[in-house]
């Protein structure tokens, strides 16, 4: 069985995104644009950054570290404590990066698509 994501509470964007992020699993990243389209915003990607960098503000762990842009670079790692936690945390689960760039990004890609439906 597939793990959906959980309502969120609030139904809004940023609560929409949080709900699909949550569901990545350790050792895979996805797009902005991915999770756009999954929310049924595919012109949405930058929004979805933005409730990526707001992210840390929400009670339960979000897992930000996991999303970055179409072609695997590391594109948030400004928004975290420290420019290389990005970097560290996905080292962490098992996933080289290399010049702000995931290396085997279609290996590592999680297609919410794919996963959640």
């Amino acid at each position: 069985m597939k793990n959906r994501p959980k309502k969120n509470q609030q139904d809004n964007f940023f609560g929409r995104v949080y709900d699909v992020v949550k569901c990545i699993p350790a050792g895979r990243v996805t797009s902005y644009g991915a999770i756009a389209r999954f929310i049924g915003s595919p012109q949405s990607s930058r929004m979805v950054g933005w409730a990526m960098n707001s992210s840390h503000l929400q009670h339960e762990n979000i897992p930000a570290h996991r999303v970055v842009n179409r072609n695997g670079m590391l594109t948030g790692k400004h928004h975290f404590r420290h420019e290389s936690l990005m970097q560290e945390l996905l080292e962490s689960e098992g996933i080289f990066v290399e010049d702000d760039r995931i290396l085997h990004f279609d290996k590592h890609f999680w297609d919410p698509y794919k996963e959640l439906i």
